[in-house]
Formats: C-alpha cells, sequence, structure tokens
C-alpha cells in the first residue's frame, strides 16, 4: 500500500523535485545473533564510538600547547611508532663478528631493507576506504559536463554575480544540489552569514573574521581555567573520533581548528555549552570552505601547507556558518536535550502513520525509537552516511525552509523506511538494533540521496500534519 501511494504520487504531481524509482537497495546479511531480551541487556554487549575508554593525558591540562596529546588519540599512532622502532633498531643492528660470505637469505634481506628505506623516503599517500572518500564516488572517471550540468552551473554564476542575490531564486536551484565549484559562496549565503548584497559581501566577511579571532583572543587561554577545563578536556577527547578514518580530520592544525571553534562556540552558548556530536556538525563547512583552495585528493591535503590567511578564513567561515546551523537546533543540545525527545516522539508517530507494518514490528520486538534514532537527531544522520553525502544532504537542507529543524524529520523517516526490506527480515531484538546502527551506506552517492531527498519530500507533503508538538 505504501508503495503504491509513492508511485501515485509521482505520477500526479510532476512539478515536484525528483522523481520516483523502482526499489534498489543494498542487500545486508541477516545477522544470526544471539537473541537479546532487553535494550539494557543488548549495551553490555555493544560498544559505540561513545563508549571508548577516556584515558587522559595527566599532562593535559597543564600543557599550554592545545596540541599536546593528540597524537595519543589517534588510532593506530602508537603502533605506527612502534613499528617505526622496531625498524630503526632493525637497521642499526650490529653486523656479525667475522668474516661472512653473504649467502641468498641475506642478499634477500638487504633487498628488502633498501626498498623499505626507499618508500620511507617517498612522500606518503594514504590509501583512503570507499566509506572515507569525501567526493561523490559516482562522479570519479565521469565523462565531461553535461549540457544540463554546464546549463545550471552558468545559472548560478549568474545568480552569485548579480548586485542583490536572489536568495528565493538561489534556495530554488540549490534544492537538488550545488555545483561544487559555487557551493562555498551559496552555503555562506544560505545559512545566512552573507549578505545578498554583493558590494557589501568583502565588508562583512572581513569583519566577521576579524570578530572571530578576537574572541579567540579574548577566550581562548581560558580553556585550562577550572570553570571551563571539562569543557575543552570533552572537546580534546572527541577531536579526534571525528571521521578518524579520513586523513585530513587527524592533522594537527586542523584539530587545532576544531578545538578552537567548539571552545569558543561552547563558551557563547552557556545554555547548552558543548554536548558530544556537535564536533561532527564542522566537518561539512570546514571541508566545503577548504575546497576553494583544492582541486582533488581533499581527504590527504595538508592544510598547514595554506597560507596561514587561508587558514585563518577557513576557521572563521566555518564558526559561523556552523553557529547560524546551531541557532535553529539549540534545543536539541540544552539541559537533556528537549528538542531530540521531541523529534524521536514525532519520528515514530509519523512512521506509525506511513508504514504500520515496521512500526508494528519495531514494538513486536520492543525496538524503541529512541534507541537508535537519537544518533539521527544528534548527528544530523552523519554517523550513517558517508560525509560526501552529508555534504548532499545539507545543500537541500540550508534550501529548505527549517531545513535542519523540521525537514529532517521527514528525511529520517524516508532513510527508515528505505530499509523496510531488511527490517522486516530481522526476527529478534539485538539484529535490529545492530541493523539500525550498521546501515550499509558505503556505496551511496549523490544518486542516492537525491532519491532520499525526493522521497523525504513526498512524504513531507502527503503528512503535512506532522505531530503539533514537533511543529509547536
Amino acid at each position: 500500500m505504501a508503495t503504491d501511494n509513492r508511485i501515485h504520487f509521482w505520477r500526479r504531481n510532476a512539478k515536484v523535485p525528483g522523481r520516483y524509482l523502482k526499489d534498489s537497495k543494498a542487500k545486508v546479511n541477516n545477522l544470526k545473533t544471539k537473541k537479546a531480551s532487553s535494550f539494557h541487556e543488548f549495551a553490555r554487549s555493544t560498544n559505540d564510538a561513545w563508549d571508548i575508554d577516556d584515558e587522559e593525558d595527566e599532562d593535559f591540562l597543564t600543557t599550554p600547547t592545545p596540541t599536546s596529546g593528540l597524537h595519543s588519540n589517534t588510532p593506530g599512532h602508537n603502533q605506527q611508532h612502534q613499528a617505526a622502532d622496531a625498524d630503526t633498531e632493525e637497521s642499526h643492528e650490529a653486523p656479525p663478528a667475522g668474516p661472512h660470505t653473504p649467502d641468498l637469505q641475506d642478499l634477500q634481506e638487504e633487498d628488502v631493507r633498501s626498498t623499505l628505506q626507499k618508500q620511507q623516503s617517498l612522500p606518503v599517500r594514504q590509501l583512503i576506504p570507499l566509506v572515507a572518500r569525501i567526493s561523490d564516488q559516482n562522479a570519479s572517471g565521469a565523462p565531461p559536463m553535461t549540457v544540463r550540468e554546464k546549463s545550471r552551473l552558468d545559472k548560478f554564476r549568474q545568480l552569485l554575480s548579480s548586485p542583490n542575490t536572489d536568495l528565493e531564486e538561489l534556495r530554488k536551484h540549490s534544492w537538488s544540489g550545488i555545483p561544487k565549484e559555487m557551493r562555498p559562496v551559496t552555503w555562506r549565503l544560505l545559512s545566512g552569514y552573507l549578505p545578498a548584497n554583493k558590494e557589501r559581501r568583502e565588508l562583512v566577511l572581513s569583519r566577521k573574521r576579524e570578530e572571530y579571532f578576537g574572541f579567540i583572543e579574548q577566550y581562548y587561554h581560558s580553556r585550562t581555567d577550572e570553570h571551563y577545563k571539562d569543557t575543552y578536556r570533552q572537546i580534546h577527547i572527541d577531536i579526534p573520533r571525528t571521521n578518524p578514518l579520513i586523513p585530513l580530520f587527524q592533522q594537527p592544525a586542523v584539530q587545532e581548528v576544531f578545538e578552537r571553534i567548539l571552545f569558543i562556540w561552547a563558551i557563547r552558548h552557556p545554555a547548552s555549552g558543548y554536548v558530544q556530536g556537535i564536533n561532527d556538525l564542522v566537518t561539512p563547512f570546514f571541508v566545503v570552505f577548504l575546497s576553494e583552495f583544492v582541486t582533488e585528493d581533499v581527504e590527504n591535503f595538508q592544510v598547514a601547507a595554506l597560507p596561514l590567511d587561508t587558514q585563518r578564513n577557513i576557521e572563521a567561515d566555518s564558526f559561523w556558518c556552523m553557529s547560524k546551523l546551531l541557532d535553529g537546533i539549540q534545543d536539541n543540545y540544552t539541559f537533556a536535550q528537549p528538542g531530540i525527545q521531541n523529534k524521536v516522539k514525532a519520528l515514530e508517530e509519523l512512521v506509525s502513520r506511513i508504514d504500520e507494518d515496521i512500526h508494528n514490528h519495531f514494538k513486536r520486538y520492543e525496538v524503541e525509537y529512541l534507541q537508535f534514532a537519537f544518533r539521527w537527531m544528534n548527528n544530523l544522520l552523519m554517523r550513517e552516511l558517508p560525509l560526501r553525502c552529508t555534504i548532499r544532504l545539507w545543500d537541500t537542507y540550508q534550501a529548505e525552509a527549517e531545513g535542519f529543524s523540521h525537514f529532517h524529520l521527514y528525511v529520517c523517516a524516508a532513510f527508515l523506511i528505505e530499509w523496510r526490506k531488511e527490517i522486516l527480515s530481522m526476527v529478534d531484538f539485538q539484529g535490529l538494533l545492530m541493523l539500525l546502527q550498521n546501515l550499509p551506506t558505503i556505496h551511496w552517492g549523490n544518486e542516492e540521496v537525491g532519491l532520499l531527498l525526493a522521497e523525504a519530500y513526498r512524504l513531507k507533503y502527503t503528512f503535512a500534519d506532522a505531530p503539533s508538538h514537533y511543529k509547536r
């Protein structure tokens, strides 16, 4: 019945964005796990990213440099150093006493050592797993720009170069995705950071960037004060966990940027302060603004190689745009996180109307929406989707009125229904929770996100009378 309604909607509404295609859902293996009778039992045998032991560096708060201790939190860092030490000891091993005629094994070992030394002298280019690639893999090796894509790019250039940008027209064209070249300035405009008047933009940018670094001079030194040390410590712990598979975010220079952004935001918003999950919300802005200066391979780009003024501009712009986003969803992060509680409840009510089979399936196996959807709301699906998909998703969120606060509800509902077949095939509590916390989106790109957004749009207008307690 739900599928019939979906097809009928697109046939009847030719002017709405997107179109319906038959499901091409990725299949996941049916997990054969021991049944857990409750969420508490499941939680005891499961670790989440936030459950990692927080090992404190004893010198953490006494060291003035903010980068101290960062390397110790980087996954695999200690093992890499141990391996390097072992190689050094082997390469400096004293030769055996007395005459020695090299045999085949000695020659092979010498050849291996020589090869390793040559490799160590070359620039390191880390291999990036698919899930961590920032560029949309659907476009890799793509043919030259199509006529439609060129037309869209020209339209964006025309809108952005006009003396006063028509923001409504810009939102309309941004809904279905923003060309990469136009995304940085478009995001600044749609977030409300830049004015529509072109002549005023440079002046506003200069003033806001100067204002941000004024905050740094005024407040950042207080990060080790008794009043703020717990906030700074939590930020310091969380940053190495931010996209740990992407080398870009493990660079000390980048981690220092994130520490400053999050700490300044936290002390300027005492009603909420810093809450785990906010660290994720910096990354899309940082990557988009960095992309103005990097043509490819953003994942491995060494940010410290950029001019200092460029680094400062990227940092300040990321801070202000993240602040604009959080202004609309700050109740997600105040005490007891009432915004998230309301949104999870609204999602439960919406799904019960959209797909009664899924809703009853959760009830049958005692799965609470809060057990999986809390993270969807807290992190805006950033833990469920590759970063490249989040960036495309945010094109639409910034084009939608209340995209991050209201439209996100329908995206979560569409995302859940996307896995209908897999969900209904799971017949135990633990299997359901494992599935919902590890949905296989590794191969997703712009096409899959576009279909997800089109379905969310359909749900928004089909179920326009969303729960009143959600819309308030």
